[in-house]
């Protein structure tokens, strides 16, 4: 069975990685592209995050290992802000300009649908995890948070935004409003996680 946990996140990574090399090859052959904010999008980076989540876990379990603590945290962390982008992008960004940076419909399905859905029934049903401790709880807010402030710092600086709705232009109270909204929603759902970490579906 963990032949088959690692064979699966194995063939995740390597299609994020491929939907991710696309997009930007297409947005290149058809604009001059600027790799940092390419690579500023929270979609982006967190696609990356869990791409080497799930390499690093496919790693142990086929070389026959055992996955290290900080492989399951990078998972935890992984599938709660995977699973955000999911809703976030189906929700409130589906058919939102964003510069030509997802316009690729593959590539765009795979970092936006798939992934996040694979990342939500990998952690619920696979089983080859530790129970998490609530009291780190904390670790799923680093990465949303850090990104949060950059991105505020750059948009009050050079005026770029990866999405609409932390654009200055529509107010700071707006934009103080969703960075509060995600950080609460990020903590609520890492809950989750943490709480299905205790789940055992299918064992290794």
């Amino acid at each position: 069975m963990k032949q088959l946990f690692g064979l699966l996140r194995l063939v995740a990574g390597l299609a994020i990685l491929a939907a991710i090399v696309g997009q930007f090859a297409y947005s290149a052959e058809r604009t001059t592209i600027n790799p940092v904010n390419f690579f500023g999008y929270f979609t982006i980076q967190s696609n990356i995050i869990t791409m080497v989540a799930f390499l690093a876990s496919a790693y142990f379990l086929l070389s026959r290992k055992k996955q290290p603590s900080w492989v399951i945290s990078l998972r935890a962390i992984a599938t709660t802000i995977i699973v955000i982008v999911g809703i976030v992008y189906n929700t409130l960004l589906a058919g939102a300009s964003l510069a030509g940076s997802f316009d690729l419909r593959w590539s765009s399905n795979i970092l936006h649908i798939i992934i996040p859905i694979y990342a939500l029934v990998d952690w619920v049903f696979f089983a080859d995890r530790k129970r998490l401790p609530y009291n780190r709880l904390w670790i799923v807010l680093i990465y949303p948070v850090v990104w949060l402030v950059v991105i505020l710092i750059r948009g009050a600086t050079d005026g770029w935004v990866p999405y609409p709705f932390l654009d200055p232009a529509t107010g700071y109270a707006s934009v103080a409003a969703y960075c509060v909204a995600i950080s609460v929603f990020t903590v609520l759902f890492g809950l989750v996680v943490f709480a299905l970490s205790r789940v055992r579906i299918l064992k290794p």
